[in-house]
């Protein structure tokens, strides 16, 4: 079992890289937080059934760990703001599609725990019945959502 966990773990890292860079600011905090994820899917492991895909069961336990570690957190302030690190944007010598996605990226920043990670889902390609599986919503709330998503991502970026 020890086994076929940690070929899990490894198989998946960048699922839980992405959830630590989405949701922390520093190395030690995105660290800290992957420690966590991963210790509380090792006592979750036992108790997974394979009614999901395991990556949706990963997601939701890196997540509600995230999301949960950041409103113990808020007081300190310790995840006010994501770093560079969190959206790896590719470099491209169109300087205005870059400022685009640059305003983008500073958009989200500004959204909640739950509406990034809705978008983060979201544009890794899962589906809304995915998303929901992954975040316990109805899919039409995930539908609901992303379109006010979209509308204050929108407003948002024009702020900018």
């Amino acid at each position: 079992m020890k086994e076929q966990f940690l070929l899990l773990i490894t198989d998946n890292e960048g699922l839980i890289f992405k959830v630590c860079n989405m949701y922390c600011n520093n190395k030690e905090d995105k660290e800290d937080l992957f420690q966590d994820i991963v210790l509380q899917l090792w006592r979750s492991y036992p108790t997974f059934k394979g009614d999901s895909k395991v990556t949706t069961w990963m997601y939701r336990i890196a997540i509600n760990n995230a999301i949960t570690r950041l409103r113990k957190e808020t007081k300190k302030k310790k995840f006010a703001e994501l770093d560079g690190e969190a959206f790896q944007v590719p470099h491209t010598d169109n300087g205005e599609l870059e400022e685009r996605i640059t305003a983008m990226y500073e958009a989200i920043k500004k959204l909640t725990e739950v509406e990034r990670a809705i978008t983060m889902l979201y544009m890794d390609d899962c589906s809304y019945k995915e998303i929901s599986e992954i975040l316990g919503l109805s899919e039409t709330n995930i539908g609901f959502k992303l379109n006010k998503i979209k509308s204050r991502l929108k407003t948002l970026v024009n702020t900018l």
